[in-house]
């Protein structure tokens, strides 16, 4: 099938505005890399004997030799996060497998981790998005030891893949396998558990039954059901070729979940630089590998959060990406998936009806993915449309191709037979900045709502004047002072179930707000990540108590309908931020409020790669076209041959 021309347009324009940073990115890797040899091989002898000093006898000796390559272990591992617990058992795991095929693997660093469900509504949840940052700084003091040849990484949820990732692409020249821990199994439905949440907002429940239902929901080990950001990273890192096939949603604790674990671990020494698969983490992730991972994100309704996180990534390999890019792909990407909160089913009900291999075959087959991209499998991106089992005997894990028809078209449909023909993701602007909405959840007569502002400094605010009983109208609420410079941008889930509330009681409401909102923004219409911020001069903060505001995702209008002479006759409100600087570590966060960028760049501390010396020209072709040596079209063409 031939390449629908939209994704051919949105890649080639990124492939222009990317070129001097992916130049700039590739030089660097390439002056990274030792050819041929373990990277070891560049350390004094003294450097060494600290590297392996505690090391077991036998695989201190392979070190020494200094010819088979060494894996690099990082974990986010802890055992307070059910979907972090499960890695205590992998280092082992991965170590013994690793000195199956003559390598060897230590355990590099550990990260942070930290769950957006724990913290949500407390101070804490404002050093969420920073941690992905310290995530990838995290990685990199790991890996600053020079000690590894490949890594894999292992983590799942919010901040801590992509923390993980922009951590691995500083590290490019080496190959990246990234291991999941699998979902937990599933437990009360999500329909349940939201309707229990919007009757305890009402007052109709107690505290205890609460309890009950989301101790019911979150019961075991493993990652949350429901597709949220954590599992959207999942189905990410499947597109991008970063996991093993069909790896992601394969329940812990399992004998297949060991052996996708082994086989994972098997990889990453394999495609190391002492191989004929060489396969850095810094030509997986190209242009095409980051558009594929827009599409796959559109076209299963996922986490808005990956409109930073993506951004962030992409960044951190030398690519520029925006949400003009998300935009222009969603009105043309499929819907082929609804699993909570776009449907009933969780990701267990989606894996079982065909899962992500079953989604990239479609979207192949429709010219929607791009298949000629380097995956931790080599050369193809349909090498992934299959799905694990476990072998007879001995034979560990086994592919086959994944199913031709879904399991349950409720869940899951092919190409020709989507939910809706766009991805449901929707960039809205005008006089209050840019921001994203996610409508694939949204009925048709929610998606336009034009009302009277309530304006709020943060979302307990809100909720106080819910509980007391004043928002029973129709109304926009715009939750201001909540963007990465003000207090850390954190998600603002407490919100949900009262608009819902609202909603269903027959009123016009919408939210918008310069804070995030996550997958759960669920079915009230929320224009978030407001960029450019109100502390980075943005224009939410003229907004008051009273302007109409219209907020439509047909028309992707975002307006304060307010006289012209009377807006810019306003000055930018401010508000007294000092309690969220102090407390529960907030801090020592500073640094990373003074520094980040603007939510649509990434909301991000780190820069784009500067060119060097020895960029120029490096992207593809020197001044005469020739292909210029360690290009991504270099490698290409090295791995072809």
């Amino acid at each position: 099938m031939a390449l629908h021309p939209v994704l051919e347009s949105v890649t080639a324009r990124i492939i222009q505005r990317s070129k001097p940073s992916r130049g700039a990115y590739l030089a660097h890797l390439e002056a990274a890399r030792v050819k041929g040899g373990p990277q070891r091989g560049t350390l004094a002898c003294t450097n060494l004997a600290h590297g392996f000093a505690a090391f077991p006898a036998n695989d201190k000796l392979v070190l020494k030799e200094i010819k088979k390559p060494s894996v690099a272990i990082i974990s986010a591992y802890n055992d307070m996060l059910s979907a972090h617990q499960p890695f205590e058992r992998f280092p082992e795991i991965i170590k013994q497998a690793v000195r199956e095929v003559g390598a060897v693997a230590q355990f590099a660093g550990g990260t942070p981790a930290m769950c957006d469900g724990v913290t949500q509504g407390q101070p804490g949840m404002e050093l969420s998005l920073f941690s992905r940052d310290a995530i990838a700084m995290s990685t990199a003091v790991a890996l600053s030891h020079n000690m590894f040849d490949s890594a894999v990484y292992l983590g799942v949820c919010d901040k801590i893949v992509p923390g993980l990732l922009i951590g691995a692409l500083h590290f490019g020249h080496l190959p990246a396998v990234f291991v999941p821990a699998g979902p937990m199994t599933t437990g009360l439905s999500n329909s349940e558990k939201a309707k229990i949440r919007q009757l305890y907002a009402q007052g109709k429940v107690g505290r205890a039954e609460l309890l009950e239902g989301e101790s019911q929901s979150y019961h075991g080990a493993g990652t949350c059901t429901f597709y949220g950001t954590a599992n959207s990273n999942q189905m990410l890192m499947e597109v991008m070729g970063l996991h093993l096939p069909g790896a992601a949603f394969i329940t812990p604790n399992t004998p297949l979940r060991d052996e996708l674990t082994k086989a994972a671990a098997q990889r990453a020494a394999v495609i190391s630089d002492q191989s004929s698969e060489y396969l850095p983490v810094g030509h997986v992730v190209d242009e095409k590998a980051i558009v594929n991972a827009i599409v796959a994100l559109l076209t299963t309704g996922g986490s808005t959060n990956h409109t930073l996180h993506l951004v962030a990534i992409a960044k951190a390999a030398g690519i520029v990406i925006d949400w003009n890019d998300f935009d222009e792909l969603s009105k043309v990407v499929p819907l082929l998936c609804r699993i909570y909160p776009n449907g009933e089913a969780d990701v267990n009900h989606f894996h079982a009806a065909g899962g992500t291999g079953f989604v990239i075959r479609e979207l192949l087959d429709a010219g929607l993915l791009h298949d000629d991209v380097t995956t931790i499998l080599g050369k193809g991106l349909r090498k992934h449309c299959a799905e694990p089992f476990l072998g007879e005997g001995d034979k560990g894990v086994v592919w086959k191709d994944s199913p031709l028809q879904s399991g349950d078209d409720k869940v899951l449909r092919k190409y020709d037979a989507p939910f809706s023909a766009d991805g449901g993701m929707v960039l809205v602007q005008g006089n209050l900045g840019r921001a994203v909405m996610k409508v694939s959840a949204v009925k048709p007569q929610h998606r336009t709502v034009e009302a009277p502002a309530l304006v709020f400094n943060s979302q307990e605010d809100f909720m106080d004047a819910y509980k007391a009983g004043t928002l029973d109208r129709d109304f926009v609420a715009v939750i201001r002072f909540q963007g990465p410079r003000a207090n850390g941008m954190p998600e603002l889930h407490a919100l949900t179930p009262a608009l819902a509330n609202l909603q269903d009681a027959g009123r016009k409401v919408a939210l918008v707000t310069d804070g995030r909102m996550s997958g759960a923004s669920g079915k009230v219409p929320a224009a978030i990540h407001v960029s450019p911020e109100i502390l980075a001069g943005g224009p939410l903060g003229l907004v008051r108590d009273g302007d109409i505001i219209k907020v439509c995702a047909e028309t992707g209008t975002l307006e304060a309908l307010v006289e012209s002479s009377v807006w810019h006759a306003r000055s930018l409100a401010t508000a007294d931020m000092t309690l969220n600087q102090v407390g529960m570590g907030r801090e020592l966060f500073s640094m990373f409020r003074n520094s980040v960028c603007e939510a649509e760049k990434g909301a991000t501390t780190f820069p784009l790669p500067s060119p060097i010396a020895t960029t120029v020209g490096l992207h593809d072709k020197d001044p005469v076209g020739n292909t210029v040596p360690g290009s991504d079209e270099d490698f290409s063409m090295k791995k072809e041959a």
